[in-house]
């Protein structure tokens, strides 16, 4: 111990320390820094302590005079130490933001990487990713968009969101469209079951047996689905399937169906058969602007539990599939559809998004 320096341990730091040595869960450093300060109020000398701990001797007076001059708790705390990385200065930051904001790269290639920017910018990778992630800033990613041109965007989306939150007394809302091209893909190998560390397999390659259209009508009301498959996509199978919603309907109700611009769903026979059956009102959602069609859920939701994975040696094993899974729904999984968004945030959202685009034009 330096010269001058005296340690003294009262009984509740005494308990502390010997609790700490005697915990086996406890960071060996915090152990061999509390066996420095018992050893040394114990009366043992620095070569001693050295010995005992496996100390050097700087060790050992750096340990003793934090305690003196922090207590127990300045054993347990280490001493902040500048980086050895210089920060990035505010301007290195912003350049590479406006940067990868503002700018492509230089060649052929799409959009920035980190090792690019980096050698444009003369700074570190690890930087770039560092200015990057502090941003929210993701070059690498990308996400797929459709703005509506429709001039009446904001009345029809008020239309049917209206129907969806305020439905109609006395009448049956439905949400109507067609899943096209559905192929009934059968694999060139059996594929490997699930199991722990691994996920289950299916071979990239496929056999096409053939391909069908499911025509679909969700029931806002009460979450059921009228579903028939049909081996095309015109406007006389649409009427099929029309006359089938039809018949599910009790009479005397009126139909109130949202549907899509899909051409078949304007097509001149579909408007004469409108004609004959007044109880039907089609409400149309804007143009790019399917996403606002309920029954898209329900078809995403098909799609991924029963269909991708699927294997089917067939068409008529593809539909008899979808009509179980229809089955299934309608039985246990049915229930109301309910709309949260506002309409108002979807139409300045909208707005916003056709300002912007004029803005980079």
């Amino acid at each position: 111990m330096r010269e001058g320096i005296i340690v003294e341990v009262n009984a509740a730091d005494r308990s502390r320390l010997e609790a700490v040595v005697a915990d086996r869960n406890s960071p060996q450093k915090h152990v061999w820094r509390s066996r420095i300060v018992l050893l040394t109020a114990d009366g043992l000398g620095i070569v001693e302590i050295m010995r005992r701990t496996g100390k050097s001797k700087t060790a050992v007076w750096r340990w003793q005079e934090r305690f003196m001059e922090e207590g127990v708790d300045g054993l347990f705390q280490d001493k902040t130490r500048p980086s050895r990385i210089p920060p990035l200065g505010n301007e290195v930051a912003e350049r590479v933001v406006s940067l990868t904001t503002t700018t492509e790269p230089r060649g052929e290639v799409t959009h920035w990487t980190a090792p690019a920017m980096a050698k444009i910018v003369g700074i570190s990778v690890s930087s770039v990713q560092r200015v990057w992630r502090a941003h929210g800033l993701q070059p690498h990613r990308w996400r797929q968009f459709k703005l509506s041109n429709d001039p009446q965007f904001a009345a029809k989306v008020r239309d049917v969101v209206g129907l969806y939150m305020n439905p109609p007394a006395h009448a049956v809302v439905v949400s109507i469209d067609e899943k096209s091209q559905i192929q009934a893909l059968d694999r060139t190998q059996p594929g490997l079951p699930l199991k722990p560390g691994r996920s289950g397999t299916m071979t990239h390659d496929y056999k096409r047996n053939g391909t069908t259209t499911l025509f679909a009508a969700l029931n806002i009301l009460d979450g059921t689905v009228v579903g028939r498959c049909m081996p095309r996509h015109t406007h006389e199978e649409f009427i099929k399937f029309l006359n089938a919603v039809e018949r599910s309907v009790p009479a005397g109700k009126v139909i109130h169906a949202i549907a899509d611009n899909y051409a078949t769903h304007k097509h001149p026979k579909v408007r004469e058969w409108l004609v004959e059956h007044p109880r039907w009102v089609f409400h149309f959602t804007p143009t790019s602007a399917s996403w606002l069609n309920a029954v898209e859920g329900f078809f995403s939701i098909i799609t991924r539990r029963r269909i991708r994975r699927g294997v089917f040696t067939s068409v008529s094993d593809l539909q008899e599939a979808i009509r179980r899974y229809i089955r299934q729904h309608n039985d246990k999984s049915a229930k109301p559809f309910v709309w949260t968004a506002d309409p108002e945030r979807i139409i300045a959202a909208v707005r916003r998004g056709h300002q912007t685009l004029d803005s980079h034009h």
